[in-house]
């Protein structure tokens, strides 16, 4: 499959998925667009989970990255 369209021909849908919430689904303090986050997204979908937690960190508060000098 090459796109989503061809995924759906193939494979058909399911409009009417509900997502499930078990005692696995618990929040992340992985910063929004950081790799660690994307990873806990992935695995909630491959889990058949909401994507989004309600505690999940919302803010990059108390964080730090490394800093590139400009040239």
């Amino acid at each position: 499959m090459r796109n989503v369209f061809e995924a759906i021909q193939q494979c058909g849908h399911d409009e009417s998925f509900v997502p499930h919430v078990d005692e696995d689904f618990k929040p992340t303090e992985a910063p929004a667009g950081s790799r660690a986050k994307v990873e806990v997204l992935a695995e909630r979908v491959r889990r058949g989970q909401p994507l989004w937690h309600p505690e999940d960190r919302s803010d990059y508060s108390g964080l730090t990255g490394a800093v590139r000098p400009r040239d």
